[in-house]
């Protein structure tokens, strides 16, 4: 369990430096994910609540700006309104 604290208070330290929506949303879910996984089952459990907050956070961040990441044919990255 003292493990998981540590690896929670690295992950909000890190939080300042994301510079997105995307990522201070994937960086919370990934320490909500680890404490809630951490208590209710241990180090495994810490891992996939980790693993599954993070990409959980970063979805529902991604879609908070309003604006999401497009790749056109041709292989262009373009930005427009999340649909």
């Amino acid at each position: 369990m003292r493990n998981t604290i540590f690896a929670a208070l690295a992950a909000i330290s890190l939080t300042g430096t994301a510079c997105t929506t995307a990522e201070q949303a994937g960086t919370v879910g990934a320490v909500g994910g680890a404490l809630i996984g951490g208590a209710a089952g241990g180090t495994e459990g810490a891992l996939i609540g980790a693993v599954a907050g993070g990409v959980g956070g970063y979805l529902i961040g991604r879609t908070a700006d309003g604006r999401c990441q497009y790749r056109t044919r041709t292989g262009a990255i373009v930005y427009d309104r999340c649909y």
